[in-house]
């Protein structure tokens, strides 16, 4: 489905569900379900985590679905943009739990080569998500969005609400803290 299709059927799903259509919205989330799993798998600390801010992101979006300018941005954009308010809300919820554990208790085990392969970016992916606990919200958000997410700046400043310049700083501070994070590691 191209996105002007995709765009119209949204439209029409909207209008069923603010006329009282609950399974058009059924419809929707149904739709855009996986794209905002994968982005709030980002910043929840468990499935529990998970689940929740993901409950959050389409209750907010069917309460407020009457708010939706559609000509301005596609559903999508906007069910995203919720979705990253939704995430920052639970990192900043989140930001004295689980910090109990550092970066040294993560076990690394030697393995042959595909293995290796495999256990090494498994472990990689893990240290990354240990040491992401230690920034700040405002930080990991950042780091989330644009090295993760692989979003522009651009786009990164559109979902928080910060100005180009303003993410700009906040990605270089943030990766220098990782950096950081990462070399105090490396060191022990």
């Amino acid at each position: 489905m191209d996105d002007v299709t995709q765009q119209l059927s949204d439209e029409r799903l909207i209008a069923a569900t603010l006329t009282g259509n609950d399974e058009a919205f059924a419809r929707l989330v149904a739709r855009h379900k996986g794209r905002i799993f994968r982005l709030a798998s980002r910043f929840a600390r468990d499935n529990d985590d998970l689940e929740d801010i993901c409950q959050e992101v389409f209750i907010k979006a069917y309460e407020n679905l009457g708010k939706f300018r559609g000509q301005e941005a596609p559903f999508e954009h906007w069910v995203t943009k919720i979705a990253v308010h939704a995430g920052y809300d639970a990192l900043r919820r989140n930001r004295h739990g689980k910090r109990h554990q550092t970066l040294d208790d993560m076990p690394f085990e030697l393995k042959d080569d595909a293995e290796a392969a495999r256990s090494d970016a498994r472990q990689a992916r893990q240290l990354l998500h240990q040491a992401m606990t230690f920034l700040s919200p405002d930080e990991r958000l950042v780091i989330t969005l644009m090295e993760l997410e692989e979003m522009t700046l651009r786009e990164t400043s559109q979902l928080t609400g910060w100005s180009e310049a303003n993410v700009k700083v906040r990605a270089f501070r943030a990766r220098q803290a990782l950096r950081k994070i990462l070399e105090k590691h490396d060191a022990k």
